[in-house]
């Protein structure tokens, strides 16, 4: 039989090539995955043009995954940097790359990403269409934003952000209910301005049906983009965020009608204490569609280290039924973030999927912990350090500073509670103070 997407696919009882690589690498059933496939809970983005892709399922019972952004841009126009940057998200094992270069020559970058990119790869082509074209943003045709789509399907593109929620309507309650940091999305804001400069809709909403085709035809999965994410603590769960969030659900039906794969965008800005209930709302209005988070970031105040502000909400949002989190680094709202910064918005968010997982009783989210557990209760410093969520750092770390006893580390020593505890049970002499064993 043959099928156009990966949800038509699953809605014929067909169990592609990806799902199979799917159900071994999440340990499901291949009839769990047709099903949630079917419902629209899971999806597996994959362009039929992305050749060398390593399929990952997001959505209902499946890991936490990790996206890192990189891309180019004006100010830090260096191809062969981001390029690095990619190969070592895919050497830390990110499940999702999203290119958001918006300037120069984006094709050529994002042609030779999906080429390297076992990774799934998604772009924003909002930001493609002004150097595509050379043109000003009020001077971009409807028809035209809706061909650099068709582009990037043909790159091999696997998930597009799409602002398509920005309509008039949503515009006018955001202008109606005035926030601390207005629009703060970069896709979204372009849209808008769009808009606004042409007295015109949101031609990704008016042409919804045209985008469709698009998706359908490369089985493009639509991130649904949240123009109105609240930029500050104070904006968030607003009537703007709200109102988006509807017609977002309302766009999510449209699409799984024509056998396109949905996500769904979130915040964004957020206090720790609503990040429970904007889970909750998303998967309701938007009918459990995959839920991707940026962080959450939980304060306003951490610039430098706002890699942790979003690991503490990504930990929250993933425990409570986020789908997959987008990174952020050290530089954000910085700079555009170097190798390092990469490396450690990586791993802290990969600490937090790790979290939701175990909150969420993912099954086997807790093997590697109780393998670490069992590796200290043996004081088994070669295990501990191989199966370290950075290895790199850890054993850095240990070889900065050497123990007397080398079961143990230069924070207790010889008082270490793991040592004492082994020694009582089996029978021997504690022996702190004395040299010999």
């Amino acid at each position: 039989m043959n099928y156009t997407t990966q949800m038509d696919a699953a809605r014929k009882g067909i169990v592609t090539p990806q799902m199979k690589e799917v159900a071994k690498y999440e340990n499901v059933t291949e009839e769990y995955l047709l099903e949630n496939i079917a419902k629209g809970t899971i999806i597996i983005p994959a362009n039929k043009n992305h050749k060398n892709l390593k399929a990952y399922g997001i959505g209902k019972g499946l890991k936490t995954k990790v996206n890192a952004n990189i891309g180019i841009s004006k100010d830090c126009y260096d191809i062969d940097l981001e390029l690095k940057k990619a190969q070592l998200s895919i050497d830390m094992n990110v499940e999702s790359i999203m290119d958001l270069s918006n300037y120069g020559k984006t094709r050529e970058f994002r042609t030779k990403l999906i080429d390297m990119s076992s990774s799934i790869v998604g772009t924003v082509p909002v930001y493609d269409a002004l150097g595509f074209y050379d043109k000003e943003l009020k001077d971009i045709t409807d028809k035209e934003f809706l061909d650099v789509v068709r582009t990037h399907g043909k790159d091999g593109v696997d998930f597009i952000t799409i602002h398509a929620g920005m309509n008039r309507h949503t515009a006018e309650i955001f202008e109606r209910n005035p926030r601390l940091m207005n629009i703060v999305s970069r896709g979204g804001s372009l849209m808008y301005a769009w808009m606004k400069l042409n007295n015109k809709e949101n031609p990704f909403y008016e042409y919804y049906d045209e985008l469709l085709d698009i998706c359908k035809e490369y089985d493009i999965t639509l991130s649904l983009g949240d123009a109105c994410r609240p930029g500050a603590i104070a904006d968030s769960t607003d009537a703007s965020q709200v109102q988006e969030l509807i017609v977002l659900g309302e766009l999510t039906k449209r699409a799984w009608n024509r056998n396109v794969q949905v996500m769904i965008e979130g915040p964004g800005h957020m206090a720790l204490d609503e990040i429970t209930g904007n889970m909750m709302l998303e998967k309701r209005l938007c009918h459990g569609a995959p839920f991707y988070v940026l962080g959450p970031l939980v304060s306003d105040i951490a610039p430098g280290y706002d890699h942790i502000t979003g690991a503490i909400g990504g930990a929250v949002a993933a425990a409570n039924g986020a789908d997959i989190l987008c990174y952020l680094t050290p530089a954000e709202h910085l700079r555009l973030p170097d190798l390092d910064d990469v490396k450690e918005g990586i791993v802290a968010t990969q600490i937090a999927a790790h979290a939701g997982d175990i909150a969420k009783k993912i099954p086997g989210a807790r093997k590697r912990d109780n393998e670490m557990s069992y590796a200290r209760q043996k004081l088994d410093w070669d295990t501990m350090l191989s199966i370290a969520i950075d290895p790199e750092k850890a054993q850095k770390y240990r070889k900065s500073s050497n123990p007397e006893d080398e079961k143990t580390c230069t924070m207790c020593g010889k008082m270490c509670a793991v040592r004492t505890l082994n020694k009582v049970l089996e029978g021997e002499d504690i022996n702190i103070l004395r040299n010999d064993d």
